[in-house]
């Protein structure tokens, strides 16, 4: 066999790996960590990271294309650092669209000078008539390594929703996949926004893809609608000169106050999934703000110990990892969430809605999700519409989260294809249940 057979043998396998990591057929030594006997048994996990060390494509933090300039600050937002044509794949395997991934200056959460990449995909299907629009997919990111960012694994083959762009690729539209949560993957701040937007003021600068005057569409479901929204509040702000025509997003939190305050508690049954979530949004905000989340002052050392497992993993381990371990269970006696006013101030200066989106909306949720429940959407959803916001919102009759991301996935494919071809959003309405589920229903 071949070298060049053997490497792409080797993707392909390590992608299929990849995607079957919480099966114990593949494990590292498991760590000295005693959970509480009514909680979740898993062993550790590998991390992604330790897996993708053993692919021929070095990983972002390896790979010199993703450093900053030397002169990073005087780059404007969404200038162009450097370009390179890649191989998108799918499970390892090629798939034939043209790639071409740009890396631009940005800014985090406190208007800091930041790098992150983006990856535009141009399929082969001519498009006459005007200038091929585009739609921003952001992906749901929700970890905490670069090498979990679709800039790597659309390369590799691993973009867990890889498949779902190809339903725009396949009518001519181009698709723009950012890494959304920077090169140090942050998580849920307005910064999210901003790299969206940036992303595509470098794709329409860079005069090789011809798309400067694209109408532009943004869809995300669950952490990828928090990037989506985020863009479509900042856009009037913060990048009028993106042409925005509409956002279609699901399954996305409004208020961060709620949400971790939910994951914080024991949940029974599915709703327990959800506890993963405020570990994640401990160990990336971290990042953003050390001098708030002090992991040394309010975790024991067992959830301290967690924590660090947690600074370097895809969201495919760190779900089954934090599920059912509320993270309550590891501070320190007499500290918790309320104790800390600075936390919840940072975590409350992150929620949706401090701007209103001056583009159509489409957003959806279901009912009972037992990873976002809808009780951290609605007041959201409700300050957009009393707002004037051009919004339509469902609540979907049917349970959990990763059902409903399919649930909505088709009609944003047609809303948002309808837009980009020039028809109008269609009639705004407000749809949202007051109380879906009857008070104490595990995930309310």
């Amino acid at each position: 066999m071949n070298k060049s057979r053997l490497r792409h043998l080797t993707v392909a396998t390590i992608s299929a790996v990849t995607m079957l990591v919480g099966a114990n057929t593949v494990s590292a030594d498991p760590a000295d960590i005693a959970f509480p006997p009514d909680q979740n048994q898993l062993p550790q996990l590998p991390s992604e990271p330790q897996i993708y060390d053993l692919l021929p494509i070095p990983t972002p933090s390896e790979d010199p294309w993703y450093n900053d300039p030397e002169d990073l600050a005087s780059f404007a937002p969404g200038q162009i650092v450097r370009t390179r044509e890649v191989q998108t794949r799918v499970a390892g395997i090629p798939f034939p669209v043209y790639t071409k991934q740009l890396l631009f200056r940005s800014n985090d959460v406190h208007d800091n000078p930041i790098v992150t990449a983006t990856t535009v995909l141009v399929p082969g299907i001519p498009w006459q008539g005007s200038t091929r629009p585009v739609v921003s997919f952001q992906e749901a990111i929700d970890s905490t390594n670069s090498s979990c960012n679709p800039s790597y694994t659309l390369q590799i083959g691993t973009m867990k929703e890889s498949t779902l762009p190809a339903a725009w690729l396949m009518q001519g539209f181009a698709v723009n996949i950012p890494d959304f949560d920077g090169k140090f993957n942050t998580f849920n701040t307005f910064a999210e926004g901003k790299m969206v937007l940036d992303s595509l003021r470098a794709m329409k600068s860079d005069a090789g893809l011809g798309l400067s005057d694209a109408g532009i569409a943004l869809y995300g479901y669950s952490g990828g609608g928090s990037g989506s929204l985020r863009a479509a509040e900042l856009r009037a702000t913060y990048a009028p000169d993106v042409r925005l025509l509409g956002t279609a997003v699901g399954g996305t939190p409004g208020s961060l106050t709620a949400i971790a305050r939910y994951a914080m508690q024991p949940q029974t049954g599915l709703a327990g999934i959800g506890n993963f979530t405020m570990w994640l949004g401990f160990a990336a905000l971290g990042r953003e703000y050390p001098d708030v989340f002090r992991p040394e002052e309010l975790l024991t050392e067992e959830g301290q110990q967690l924590l660090r497992d947690f600074q370097s993993r895809c969201v495919l381990t760190i779900a089954p990892t934090g599920m059912y371990r509320p993270i309550s269970a590891y501070f320190k006696p007499g500290k918790s969430l309320e104790t800390e006013p600075a936390i919840m101030q940072v975590l409350e200066d992150n929620s949706l809605g401090k701007h209103i989106p001056d583009t159509p909306i489409l957003w959806w949720h279901g009912i009972w999700d037992e990873v976002v429940p809808p009780s951290t959407a609605l007041p959201t959803v409700n300050k957009y519409w009393d707002s004037g916001a051009n919004l339509r919102f469902i609540t979907v009759p049917l349970p959990e989260h990763v059902v409903n991301a399919g649930t909505g996935w088709a009609p944003s494919v047609a809303w948002t294809s309808a837009v980009l071809r020039g028809l109008p959003p269609g009639p705004t309405f407000n749809l949202g249940f007051p109380a879906p589920l009857p008070a104490g229903f595990p995930g309310t």
